[in-house]
């Protein structure tokens, strides 16, 4: 087990149990989200580092017909997924494994190469190599397939102290607001010769970024 997963066991170990209900009030844009995929019938979602499912079964639940899978570096999130997952009785159509969200390969994990919406919600924030994730993300869309990233944003319109208490609060999680997120979107977007679309939302709290194969 590598230095990042470890270090996810340890922040999560009991912050997995109450983490959703925590969370709610400050991971905004995650159902705006969601509600945008417009995921095609029979179509395939993967969510890089999917935590305790959360998305993963609300897109389940909104899609019926979608296949959903998920990867994340900490098994102790994954135990409360897998928990989540087996109570609403959604084991045919959502699955979860373990993996680094930099380097890993969804057909050893679960038989499909290519999705067709791939989604990280306030995820980049937490991957050092958080690049690597992303550019790794947009290699795996299908044909016709989009990449959706929600996430902290710079809180430019916000007031100044708003923006430093949050960010020194999200320190104490090991949580860095990527600033050149959007910048590196339309990198990762440009390398596949398509062009991206990025929201700044609540006035910069929160970036909403997408692109999509033609």
């Amino acid at each position: 087990m590598n230095e990042s997963a470890l270090k996810m066991d340890a922040i999560y170990r009991f912050q997995r149990h109450f983490y959703d209900l925590t969370r709610k009030p400050y991971l905004l844009g995650r159902d705006m989200l969601i509600g945008e995929l417009a995921v095609p019938p029979s179509g395939s979602v993967l969510e890089i580092a999917c935590g305790t499912a959360r998305n993963l079964l609300s897109i389940a639940r909104r899609y019926p017909t979608a296949r959903c899978f998920g990867v994340d570096i900490s098994s102790t999130m994954l135990k409360t997924a897998r928990t989540s997952i087996a109570r609403e009785g959604m084991a045919d159509r959502v699955w979860v494994e373990l993996a680094d969200a930099t380097a890993f390969d969804p057909m050893l994990l679960f038989g499909v190469e290519h999705f067709d919406r791939v989604v990280i919600s306030y995820a980049l924030s937490m991957i050092p190599e958080w690049k690597r994730a992303l550019q790794l993300a947009g290699n795996l869309l299908a044909p016709n397939g989009a990449l959706y990233v929600v996430d902290f944003s710079d809180q430019a319109e916000l007031p100044g102290w708003f923006r430093q208490g949050l960010f020194a609060w999200l320190k104490c999680f090991s949580v860095t607001p990527r600033l050149d997120l959007c910048a590196q979107l339309d990198d990762v977007a440009q390398s596949v010769g398509q062009t991206c679309r990025s929201r700044k939302l609540y006035k910069g709290y929160a970036v909403l970024g997408e692109f999509h194969l033609q």
